[in-house]
């Protein structure tokens, strides 16, 4: 099983869904917080649900306020990036180009791929981090490098 969670892991990282920095997250834990990495990516998920709809709204305004909307996914790329969130930084990055372009439907479409983006990587998260308490702590040598 730990195997199993081990490989559930990486795939995370190989399909590109999550980079560095959520591995630095993990160097954080210890025994004192052995959930702290579920405990901070919980917290995002709460706290960006906010810009999201934030987001959204600011979409369905005519004219769009490409300034307002650049900056809150300026914000929401940031605490993307905080967790390690590869796919969806990635397309918060396009989604701020097409704002800089004053391009409404690029802004658009791009929202519905971070959407699905941040989604996915909601779900798979919710499945590793159960699987990762049902079969106890991982030992530190699992840990990538």
């Amino acid at each position: 099983m730990q195997r199993q969670l081990v490989n559930m892991r990486q795939s995370l990282f190989d399909l590109g869904y999550l980079d560095e920095q959520f591995v630095q997250l993990e160097e954080l834990r210890d025994d004192a917080n052995p959930n702290f990495v579920e405990e901070v990516v919980t917290l995002y998920y709460r706290d960006s649900a906010r810009l999201v709809q934030n987001i959204d709204q600011a979409l369905e305004k005519s004219p769009l306020d490409f300034a307002k909307l650049d900056s809150c996914m300026h914000q929401f790329k940031g605490s993307s990036s905080s967790i390690g969130a590869k796919k969806v930084k990635i397309e918060c990055t396009q989604f701020r180009e097409y704002c800089r372009a004053g391009n409404g439907e690029g802004c658009k479409k791009t929202f519905q791929q971070v959407k699905k983006e941040y989604s996915t990587l909601r779900k798979k998260l919710e499945a590793y981090f159960q699987f990762a308490r049902q079969i106890g702590p991982v030992e530190k040598a699992c840990r990538r490098k």
